[in-house]
Parts: C-alpha cells; structure tokens; sequence
C-alpha cells in the first residue's frame, strides 16, 4: 500500500523486524531530536530501549520508505513485553497490563508528512492488537511545560487528532523515562501522558 509516493510496509515478529532495527534507530534518533521529545540520543541507548521490542513476538513494525529509505516508522507490541516503567501508571489506574497493547512512537520525517501514513500507522497496530486478541490499546505521549523555551511557535499538539482516532486521555495515568535533551550533560525524567482506546 502507498500513501502518496510512500510504501509502507508491515513487519511482524522477530525475524521479520531484526533487519529494520539499525534504520529505525536512526530514525528514532533524527525525528525525536526535535520538539517535543529534545532527544539527545545514541545507536547505544537505542539497542538497549529497542531491545524489548525486537525480542518480542507480538511486535509489529509498520515502516515508512521513500524508495529504499525509512522516513516513517510506527512500533508496537503488548505491554507486558514492554519496560516495566510503563505498565504501572495503567495497572494504578485499575487496568491489567496483560490486556493492553502498547502502541509505541509514531515517527515521520518533516517532509513526509500530511500523506495520510500517521493515520494508516494506527490502523495497522491495533488490527495487529486485535489479530493477537487485545481489545485495549494504549500510547503515551511526553509532557512539556507551554513555556518550556524550545517551544516552537508554531507548535501544534497533536490532541485533536488522537481523540479524532478514538483515544481518550486517561487522567492520572502518567509514566516517568528519562533521556538526555538536546543541549543538557545528562538525563532527566520526563511525563509522558497516557492515552488508551477500546479495539
């Protein structure tokens, strides 16, 4: 299926998922550098975070190319094979991590964006979630003060577009990550928002 001039491509498992790792690390590194997330990231940190993933059976990578290049990528896979750090919000906030999908970052190069690929991200995880018997889905999304000073004033949050996909927020359900931002020596925790959907 293309979306414009893009081909998207769906992975599935660990053998099919292994070879893209490297290209979806760099991706990762490239889109997340930029605002909200400030990602100051490593290939190193990088194999240790996708290092759950891509030893998951239930992953599923759904890329983006423009002819051979990976200039989109969205991941997923349950939760309970994610960092612990992620399923305790959900299990305090009275739902089993057992039951969930976690739908894990949605990356597209500035230039490729608008062709319709975020929307079809979407919908290929949770018809993968529902494939495997899930009827939850869930994402996060960082927190950021409105006058954090890297603040584009352009910015735009994607809210609106994740509840016209059937999302909701879930209130008081916020995990803490830490990574380094752009221009710190060192790693801070951030917020990172919960959002949850019935399949």
């Amino acid at each position: 299926m293309a979306e414009g001039d893009l081909r998207l491509e769906t992975m599935t498992g660990r053998a099919a998922i292994a070879p893209a790792i490297d290209a979806l690390a760099h991706l990762r590194i490239r889109v997340f550098r930029d605002w909200p997330y400030l990602y100051d990231g490593s290939v190193a940190y990088e194999a240790q975070y996708l290092s759950a993933f891509a030893n998951s059976d239930g992953a599923i990578l759904v890329a983006a190319y423009a002819g051979d290049a990976m200039v989109g990528a969205s991941t997923g896979l349950p939760l309970a094979h994610e960092h612990a750090d992620f399923s305790a919000p959900l299990a305090r906030a009275g739902y089993d991590p057992d039951k969930i999908f976690y739908c894990a970052e949605s990356v597209l190069l500035p230039e490729c964006r608008g062709r319709g690929a975020y929307r079809s991200f979407f919908e290929r995880r949770e018809a993968h979630a529902r494939a495997l018997g899930f009827r939850m889905a869930a994402f996060c999304g960082v927190l950021r003060p409105d006058d954090h000073p890297a603040r584009p004033e352009t910015h735009a949050p994607l809210d609106p577009i994740w509840r016209r996909f059937g999302y909701r927020k879930l209130d008081g359900a916020v995990a803490r990550y830490s990574w380094t931002d752009v221009g710190d020596s060192e790693e801070t925790a951030k917020s990172m928002q919960y959002w949850i959907k019935e399949l």
